[in-house]
């Protein structure tokens, strides 16, 4: 059984910044990509940021060059630090694990306030 837990969320102003952090314990061999998405009320869940095992990005374009994706391998933990926030970016922030199989965090609340 794997477990994956999300941190860092919170309230910040327009313009400010957050860390996210997701870490995976557990029966763990190895991770394939780790991804951050979001989900805000009323909307589907979105891809925001990938990062492969050999630390190949992908970003969504509405955050590109304010997000910044990160893992650390030893640690089995992916990072999401996300500057310049914008009230667009208020949703639930979820991770997702890839092993063999796929797994998701539980979410952690961002809000932007104007």
């Amino acid at each position: 059984q794997v477990q994956v837990v999300e941190s860092g969320g919170g309230l910040v102003q327009a313009g400010g910044s957050l860390r996210l952090s997701c870490a995976a314990s557990g029966m763990i061999f190895s991770i394939n990509d780790m991804a951050w998405y979001r989900q805000a009320p009323g909307k589907q869940r979105e891809l925001v940021a990938s990062i492969s095992s050999r630390a190949t990005t992908n970003y969504a374009d509405s955050v590109k060059g304010r997000f910044t994706i990160s893992r650390d391998n030893a640690k089995n933990t992916v990072y999401l630090r996300m500057n310049s926030l914008k009230p667009e970016d208020t949703a639930v922030y979820y991770c997702r694990v890839r092993t063999s199989y796929i797994y998701w965090g539980q979410g952690t609340q961002v809000t932007v306030s104007s």
